[in-house]
Formats: structure tokens, C-alpha cells, sequence
């Protein structure tokens, strides 16, 4: 059996333990890293923790750390109420202007790791105070972030058009934009309805009511506004001076720590320190894989297949499963190498192809071991958070399931380009 094979085999078996015994999948992760890094690939400890994604671990912690003082001194809390009265009471309206600001950081340039980042605290908030589906809440701004992902001034859509002209491949960055948006609206629309958009009440009144809201909370004490400030400055920070969220998110946290010592020890114990062992655990696995040429073994076996239609298919299937737990871009800059080849035979089209990649790769990262996913699953209060974790799972998996067939059909199949 391969190296190949044999890591391919261990992550199946770390899966299945984690699901059947009440073991962390991080820690499972780390000791599979460690055995299949050793013994497999003779890896040393260095190797193996270059795989370690410590940007990833320090917007996890960060994020969580300043939006957890935001919910200890009452700031998400006014931030919530100010929501309702910019919607004039209308709380189903909330999902959609979270999809709709989450779309229109990326689209302006954010990266949608930054834009989640910002927009998932504040709207997994509301979720927990309205009553409104954590899942709902959380995949609206995921799949409104994907959704403006690939516009021609963003980050991703950059990307891509960058890779398309350097394979010199004919590219469309108008047709890339619209298939993203289209598709994760599609999806939004879905979702909003399953978990039940429809049945948000259409006046904020009987929700404040339910929620037994005290008038304190509409009130802007020191600490509150110092937090709002604080959160303006991550929000410049990020998209003005492209600075990192999360270093940025800690140093503004432990400033107000310094002056709020109360809020910022309440605070270091809410980050949610069992989902950061287990998505760097997970990742760094992943990076095992990556470097034993795992990856780009799946990718060479799929692009060897004598019939186009169905090497794309397996080309966005493949796109879909590691990204769900990988960089979509650094996905995607690796396929569409693969698919030159059969895209140079002329019996595919470039656009369709290209198009069906990006949205098969991005649009699951709803997956809590995504960076999106796992800020998710890491901002959101009041939840059962391994119940919130399956919940996720399976949402990624049935996206991971059904995009990739869907976009096949519709982008790859009539020869878009």
C-alpha cells in the first residue's frame, strides 16, 4: 500500500473514532500527524508542525477573546437592539442584511476569512437572542461572504483570474462573480426556509418581550462604547490597512482588558478553547497530507482519466472534500493546473470549468474545520457546541455532496467559455 493510501486510511479511521467515543478530533488529529508523519513519511517535529495553522489559531482566539468582552460588559447586546431598530422590528430580515454585509466586505476586497470574522459575532449574537437558528444565522454569513467572493476587485476573484491568465486559459470575471453569487444565494434561500426563516416573527415586540430585555441595555456605559470603538478599529484594521484579524482582535482585546481587568478575565475563559484544539488539530493533519503529496496524488490519478466530463466532475468532488478542510484558494490554485490538460482538448469549456471549481471549493466552507466554519462554531453563545459541531459537519458534507454535481451540470456540461 502507498503512503498515499495508508494517510488517506488514517484520516478515515480518525473520523470514526471521534464519532463513535468521546474523544476530542483534534487530539486524534495531532497523535495521526505525529504517527503518520514519523513512521510514514519520516517526517521530523519540525515538518510536522509546519503544518500547524497558527494564523488560523490566533483568529480563533483572537476573535472570540474581543467579542466575548463585547458580551461580558453588555456591548453585543446594544449592538443587537440597534439591529432591530435599523430593520424597523423586522428580525426575518436580519439573516439576509448579514448575508448582505458579509457579501459586500468580500466584494470590496475583505478576505472572507475577515469578513466572517467581523459579521459572525455580531450575527450569531442576535441569533441567540431571537431564538433564530445558530445554523441559519451561521450559513447566511458564510455563504454571503462565498457569495461576493469572486468579484473582480476581490481577493479570491483576483486569485483566480490571476492563475486563469497565467495557465493562459480564456477566463471570464464577470461569469465567475455571477455563478458564485447565484449559486450562494441560491443556497441562502434554501437554508432560510429548512431552518425556518419563515417562521421569524415579523415584529421585533414579542421576541424583545420573550427575551425579557431590560431597559439597561439600551444604555451606552464606558465600557460599552470603548468596545464599539474597539470593534471600528478591527473593522479599518482589517479592510483599510489589511492588517491581521486576529493579532488585531487580541492587542484591541487586551487593551480594554486593561482597563475592564473583570471583563477580560471572564472573557480568557469563554474562548472556546476545545474548538481551537480540535480545527488546528485537524488542519495540521492536513498539512501532513499536503506535504506527503497526498493531495496532489488524488489530483494526477483524477486528471489521468480518459473522459473529460467525468475527470471534471471528480476534479470538483475533489476541490469540494479538501477544501473542506484546506485553503480554498491554495485548492484552487492546484486544480486548475490539473484540468489544463483536458481543457487545452478543447472538449471542455475554460469558463464553465474554472467557475464550477471555485464555487465547488468555496461554497464549503460552512465546514467547521474551514477557517469560516470554525468561526462559526467558535463565536457562537448559548449553544450545545458539540451539537452545533455535527450540525455543521453534516451541512458541510451535504454540500461537499451536492455542489459539486450541480455546478457540473449546469457550468461544465453545456461548455460554458
Amino acid at each position: 500500500m502507498s503512503d498515499e493510501l495508508i494517510s488517506i486510511l488514517v484520516l478515515v479511521v480518525v473520523f470514526v473514532i471521534a464519532t463513535t467515543r468521546s474523544i476530542n478530533m483534534g487530539a486524534l488529529s495531532f497523535a495521526a500527524a505525529f504517527g503518520v508523519g514519523e513512521l510514514v513519511a519520516d517526517f521530523d517535529a519540525d515538518h510536522i508542525f509546519a503544518g500547524f495553522p497558527g494564523d488560523l489559531f490566533v483568529v480563533l482566539v483572537g476573535v472570540t477573546y474581543l467579542f466575548a468582552l463585547a458580551r461580558a460588559n453588555g456591548t453585543t447586546d446594544w449592538l443587537v437592539h440597534a439591529s432591530i431598530r435599523l430593520v424597523r422590528g423586522r428580525v426575518a430580515l436580519i439573516p439576509w442584511v448579514m448575508f448582505a454585509i458579509s457579501g459586500a466586505l468580500t466584494a470590496i476586497g475583505a478576505v472572507s476569512p475577515a469578513a466572517v470574522a467581523i459579521v459572525a459575532p455580531l450575527a450569531l449574537s442576535f441569533a441567540a437572542r431571537y431564538r433564530i437558528s445558530p445554523l441559519l444565522m451561521g450559513a447566511m454569513v458564510v455563504h454571503g461572504a462565498q457569495g461576493g467572493g469572486f468579484s473582480p476587485i476581490s481577493i479570491y476573484g483576483s486569485i483566480v483570474n490571476g492563475i486563469v491568465e497565467r495557465e493562459k486559459l480564456p477566463g471570464n470575471e464577470v461569469t465567475l462573480f455571477l455563478a458564485s453569487l447565484v449559486v450562494n444565494l441560491v443556497i441562502a434561500a434554501v437554508v432560510f426556509v429548512v431552518c425556518g426563516g419563515l417562521k421569524l416573527p415579523r415584529s421585533a415586540v414579542a421576541a424583545e418581550e420573550e427575551a425579557g430585555a431590560a431597559e439597561a441595555e439600551s444604555r451606552l456605559s464606558p465600557a460599552r462604547i470603548a468596545t464599539l470603538v474597539a470593534l471600528v478599529a478591527l473593522v479599518v484594521a482589517v479592510l483599510a490597512f489589511d492588517l491581521d484579524a486576529g493579532l488585531t482582535s487580541i492587542t484591541l482585546a487586551v487593551v480594554l482588558s486593561v482597563f475592564w481587568p473583570d471583563h477580560g478575565k471572564r472573557a480568557v475563559n469563554e474562548v472556546t478553547w476545545p474548538t481551537v484544539l480540535l480545527i488546528c488539530g485537524v488542519l495540521t493533519y492536513v498539512g501532513v497530507l499536503d506535504e506527503m503529496g497526498t493531495i496532489d496524488y488524488a489530483g494526477r490519478a483524477v486528471s489521468d482519466i480518459g473522459v473529460p466530463l467525468l475527470a471534471a466532475l471528480l476534479l470538483c468532488y475533489i476541490g469540494a472534500i479538501v477544501s473542506a478542510f484546506a485553503s480554498s484558494v491554495g485548492i484552487m490554485g492546484a486544480l486548475i493546473p490539473l484540468a489544463v490538460p483536458f481543457l487545452a482538448q478543447g472538449d471542455i469549456g475554460a469558463v464553465g470549468m474554472i467557475s464550477a471549481l471555485a464555487v465547488s471549493a468555496t461554497v464549503v466552507d460552512v465546514s467547521p474545520f474551514s477557517t469560516n466554519g470554525a468561526l462559526v462554531l467558535a463565536n457562537a453563545p448559548d449553544v450545545d457546541r458539540d451539537r452545533f459541531f455535527r450540525q455543521l459537519m453534516i451541512y458541510g458534507g451535504i454540500m461537499v455532496v451536492a455542489v459539486p454535481p450541480v455546478v457540473w451540470l449546469t457550468m461544465v456540461v453545456p461548455g460554458l467559455g
